[in-house]
């Protein structure tokens, strides 16, 4: 076995080294992975899932295939039973440097895989958006900015003062204390503790609470006050780069929603926790969440951000417009200014979502109402833009909503407007496509992209 781990080791060295002869034949891996499933009609991972392989079993395969120069029909021809590489003599690689064994430990297969199967790695266009640990594979000081945001106290008491916000988890975890009891329960970004200590009055045996940010030692004097430091530990740093005191947890709650739901990537964070530490049969809270969409009727606040620059005290500024569009604005929508029935565009489950499925493309159809009477003339309105919002849930029971009909909460609603606003009618349906991904320069910020039927128009929150 150290003999073996010692081989593992040694290939695992290989991950960032790529051989000369590879490289004159095909550019990368999921190139070359490519290359066999559509020229040769094979896919390793099926290879790996029909014969349960190992990380041994699978550098064997690789060797075998490189040695033996095998064609496809005969490798998907193999009986479950013996394997023709079961040898001790194929673990040693036949391609010094071998880039497919870049996944020797099995974990980085599995994930590797997973990445294939999506049709993550694949995609030549996404560069570091497409890697399965987007926000983890930041380095400390890239992420500086971010956590060094919320050491403020200031952002903590916003965030405590927004009732909608704070009572909706309280509410959650106090009405259902069977759900709490006994518990091991894991806080993905704590900030003051605030979740914590109410997983802890709620009857949670034990509650992890993590956080990168300096506002980590004002929550252990605040856990400490109240006399809660035998029940909650506090860890300072990413949930990526920790090891837990526990192996399993039965409950994650985190606050890991952003301006326009998906905002700073947090979520990545909670993915990449759930997947590692949550138990069978455990689960993540909030657990479902709903995005909204819906098209705005404000002439004020299209004339203030976007008509002031073609008369700025006597002097054309309309080429600011360029610059200032494509900026997406977090502000409070104001109810009368809806002028469309919301469409739901994406939900999504906590408890199942997978990282890539956080980036999305939704064909939606947005049907103008009248109730916008003020800005409506002979049933004509003008559509100056669109604004989205999101619903929470947990556990089916608490729901809270940051839309424009309901008690504004910190989120408010994040709102694109159009340089050139669309004439429509009562009854009629304002159809387009919208598409959101990560920033590949900031995977914490976002790109969101409407397809109008006249137009596309591209949008960044960051």
């Amino acid at each position: 076995q150290v003999k073996k781990a010692t081989e593992v080791l040694s290939y695992a060295k290989q991950l960032t080294r790529f051989s000369s002869v590879f490289f004159r034949q095909l550019s990368s891996v999921p190139t070359a992975l490519q290359h066999c499933k559509v020229d040769h009609h094979i896919t390793l991972v099926d290879l790996i899932r029909k014969h349960c392989l190992d990380d041994y079993g699978y550098i064997k395969m690789i060797n075998f295939i490189r040695s033996t120069k095998c064609d496809a029909s005969c490798l998907m021809g193999l009986p479950d039973a013996t394997l023709p590489w079961e040898s001790e003599d194929f673990l040693r690689p036949v391609v010094q440097d071998d880039p497919l064994l870049q996944t020797v430990d099995h974990s980085s297969v599995l994930d590797f895989f997973r990445l294939l199967a999506q049709g993550l790695v694949l995609n030549a266009e996404t560069s570091r958006s497409g890697n399965l640990g987007t926000v983890a594979e930041l380095q400390e000081d890239e992420d500086e900015a971010y956590f060094s945001s919320y050491g403020h106290y200031g952002i903590h008491e916003e965030m405590l003062k927004d009732t909608v916000r704070t009572e909706s988890y309280r509410d959650f975890m106090y009405c259902n204390p069977e759900v709490f009891r006994d518990k091991v329960v894991l806080d993905v970004g704590c900030g003051t503790g605030i979740l914590s200590m109410f997983a802890a009055r709620a009857g949670a045996k034990k509650v992890i609470a993590v956080d990168q940010s300096e506002i980590i030692y004002q929550a252990m004097d605040i856990v400490r006050s109240n006399k809660l430091e035998d029940k909650i530990t506090l860890i300072k740093g990413r949930i990526e780069d920790i090891n837990l005191p526990v192996e399993k947890v039965d409950i994650i709650i985190s606050e890991w929603m952003g301006y326009f739901l998906l905002f700073e990537s947090m979520l990545d964070s909670v993915l990449y926790a759930r997947d590692l530490y949550l138990a069978d049969g455990g689960s993540v809270y909030p657990d479902l969440c709903n995005i909204s969409l819906a098209a705005l009727g404000d002439p004020q606040k299209h004339q203030d951000r976007i008509g002031f620059w073609d008369d700025v005290y006597g002097f054309n500024m309309a080429c600011m417009k360029k610059a200032v569009v494509p900026e997406a604005l977090v502000e409070v929508v104001k109810a009368e200014t809806l002028i469309s029935e919301p469409v739901v565009i994406q939900t999504i489950d906590c408890n199942r979502v997978c990282l890539s499925e956080l980036e999305f493309s939704s064909d939606f159809c947005l049907k103008i109402t009248n109730t916008a009477d003020c800005f409506c003339f002979c049933n004509v309105l003008v559509c100056f833009g669109v604004f989205y919002y999101f619903f929470c849930i947990l556990l089916h029971q608490v729901k809270f909503s940051t839309g424009p009909k309901v008690t504004k909460t910190h989120w408010k609603q994040t709102v694109f407007l159009l340089e050139r606003p669309i004439s429509v009618q009562a009854g009629e349906e304002l159809r387009g496509k919208i598409t959101v991904r990560k920033n590949k320069k900031d995977p914490r910020s976002l790109l969101v992209t409407f397809n109008f039927p006249d137009r596309k128009l591209t949008y960044s929150l960051q």
